[in-house]
Order: C-alpha cells, then structure tokens, then sequence
C-alpha cells in the first residue's frame, strides 16, 4: 500500500495570481524575484552567485514559475519530476487557508481582518481580552512583524507587563509576552480567553509568541509558539486518511493549523532544519496508507515579512540542500509533493504576505509528469486517490 509525503514551504509562492491586484499583490513573486536577485547579484550576503537549487530545479521548479507567472529566473529548464503551478480560490494569503485548500478544503467564508489603523483591533474586541485576561492592558495594537514589534515593545512589556497584541495580513491576533517574567502557561491562557472571543468572528488564529531575553539587543523568539485555530468547516485530508485506516504524521505547524484534527502524531522543531530531520523520522516511521504532512515556516517569519532576499535564497539553498535525503527515502510507490501556501516575496513593498500562485513539484509513480495550472484543492485529492482514498468535495486527480 502506498504513502504520501507533502513539504510546504511556507509563503514559497511563484507569482501569477490572476487575482493578484485584488489583494494589492500585483507583480509579486517570490521564487521568481529572489532567482532574480540572484542571478543579479544582489543576494550576495551569506552566498553569492545565481540561486544554486539544483535538486527543486531537476523536478521543474524553472518550468514551474514560468507557467506560474511567465517570468524567465535563468533556473533550467529540466523537468525530469511531478510539475505544475497552483491557484488558490479561498479567499486570503493566509496560512490557514492555504493549508487547508491544499488538503482539499477550500475556505467558504470570508475571514475578519483588521485595517492597517492605528489602533487596529477594535476596542470592544481588545477590552473584553483584557478583562478576561485578568491583564493591566495591551501594547502596539497595530500591524507589525513578529521580532520588530518585540524588539520596539519589549522593554515597555517587561517594566508595565502589558503584553504585545498585533495584527497582519493575515486573519490573526498575535500576543507576545516573555516566557519567564509574564509566564509561558500565563500566555497560553490568555491566548485561550482571546480565541473565545475572536474566533466567533471568524478571524481565524490567535498565536501565542513566546520571547526571552532583557534588551532589545538580546530579545529572541522561543520555539514555544502555539497557534490556536478555528477548525476546518468539513473532512480535511488528514481526517479522511485516517478515517481510511491510515495514519497522519504532522511536522511543524500543521498541528495548529488543523486545530489539531485528523493528526496521529505531531513533531515540532527549533527551525526548519530541525524539521526535516523530523520529516525523515517520519518517513523512516510512516506506514503503509500513511500521510507526512510538514511545513517548513523559516521562510515566511525570518525572511519573507523581515524583506531579507539574501536570507530567503539561503534559506532555499539549504533545504534544497536536504532534499536528497528525503529522495533516498522514498518507496516505490510514494508519492511526494513539494508545493507552497502563499507568497511572501521579500523584494515587495511592506512586510506582509503576497497574493500568488505556488509550484507544485514531486516524484512517484507517473513521473515526470507535466501537471499545468492546477487548483490547490487539486494537490490534496491526488494524494488522496494515490492512498486510494475515495474523492473528495473539492478538487480532482491530476496523475
């Protein structure tokens, strides 16, 4: 019986969005731009030269932004793997939504965002945390980026013991606080009190940003993140795997995005590094009808809202750099698929996600193999009827 692996690379988009405008987004792309940069020279801090991903490149990751998008990256144009590009129909360029339409699920409702305001969470919203959070009152309350924010708001945190409360693109309410002078279980809790009262009004998470550290100088994020999400509205991949008898293996966030539903076991990891080393654990573990569901997030909170191009190439090169363990790990009749739930392209404007379409690569049985424009929810049934899985809602085979 055979298993499937899917690898998103948070915020790996590849431009092209036809809705890209509606979101601001136009032009953006964010393989594609930082192949460019690259290729330009612009990218030469840690590294130096064109973008050297040779093994996402031999499944057709070139070919794969060029359909995407049209833009030429100087990538090659080898497509000896599973290849195509996706097109999301939810409407966000959220985590939630990619993930979840990536496992069959498309988002039926529109999420609750916040304006780019300052205050940006309304007071009825943000007094009813602090009342039932027991709390002496908030910080920032505006859009902002995850270790800018600490660094501005930190010191104020930790003389006051206002937790930091933000915002983004995203459907999201983020709360910081140090782990040892606020108290981690303390910050748990509060995020607890905050998704009751928010997730009623459909925004979609509440994170729990954990920090350490007595300067802005030293202030460092905790791999003690939580995400607490609004539960998938139907059956997901994962449910159905396991509702076929087969085990769902979560690596990274996915946990937290599924609101913890349909997940057998769940690994963690300090980065995205760590991450695969728990991906190959997986693999080594994973059964026959099974699914290894990771997300790799380095990407989207180090690099793409920090706008950080060379960074975003290293840390491409890296993981490129692991893939051939996972390849050595494969079976004959697995099924892999590396793919993406949105852009976040660190050559735009601002520091928020990016409306875009996302490469869809992989091997196994049927490869290679040219997918073209396929829909998100497509990459979640075609794992399903390689598990054998009866179909789903949303979506149909593409091998």
């Amino acid at each position: 019986m055979p298993r499937a692996i899917l690898m998103v690379m948070d915020s790996a988009g590849c431009g092209g969005a036809p809705d890209a405008a509606a979101f601001g987004d136009e032009g953006a792309n964010t393989l594609g731009h930082v192949a460019r940069a690259c290729a330009e020279g612009r990218a030469d801090e840690g590294r130096s030269g064109p973008l050297q991903v040779p093994n996402m490149a031999r499944l057709g990751l070139g070919p794969a932004i060029r359909l995407a998008s049209g833009l030429e990256t100087g990538l090659p144009d080898a497509a000896e793997g599973i290849w195509g590009a996706a097109t999301e129909v939810s409407r966000g360029k959220d985590t939630p939504s990619g993930h979840w339409e990536l496992a069959g699920v498309p988002v039926p409702w529109e999420w609750r965002f916040f304006p780019h305001t300052d205050p940006a969470i309304p007071p009825e919203i943000l007094d009813a945390i602090i009342a039932r959070g027991g709390i002496p009152g908030t910080l920032c309350n505006a859009h902002a980026s995850g270790m800018p924010v600490i660094r501005d708001f930190g010191a104020e945190h930790l003389a006051t013991g206002r937790p930091i409360v933000y915002t983004s693109a995203d459907s999201v309410i983020q709360i910081a606080a140090h782990e040892e002078r606020f108290g981690l279980e303390r910050l748990y809790e509060l995020c607890r009190v905050a998704a009751e009262i928010v997730h009623p009004l459909r925004v979609g998470r509440v994170i729990a940003r954990p920090f350490l550290g007595e300067t802005p100088e030293t202030f460092v994020r905790t791999a003690n993140r939580r995400d607490l999400a609004i539960p998938p509205p139907e059956p997901t991949l994962l449910d159905r795997v396991q509702s076929a008898g087969g085990r769902t293996h979560a690596i990274g966030k996915i946990g937290d995005i599924f609101a913890h539903r349909g997940i057998s076991t769940l690994a963690k990891g300090k980065d995205d590094m760590a991450l695969v080393d728990a991906t190959l654990a997986a693999m080594d573990a994973a059964g026959p009808g099974d699914l290894i569901f990771a997300n790799y997030v380095d990407f989207d909170t180090l690099y793409g809202h920090a706008r950080d191009v060379p960074g975003y190439a290293r840390a491409l090169e890296a993981f490129d750099a692991r893939l051939p363990e996972v390849f050595a790990r494969l079976r004959s009749d697995d099924m892999l698929i590396l793919t993406a739930d949105h852009g976040n392209d660190p050559t735009y404007r601002g520091t928020d996600h990016t409306r875009e379409r996302v490469p869809v690569l992989g091997l196994g049985p049927g490869a290679p193999a040219a997918l073209g424009l396929i829909g998100f929810a497509d990459v979640g049934e075609t794992l399903a009827a390689h598990l054998g899985i009866p179909p789903g809602r949303h979506g149909t085979r593409r091998l």
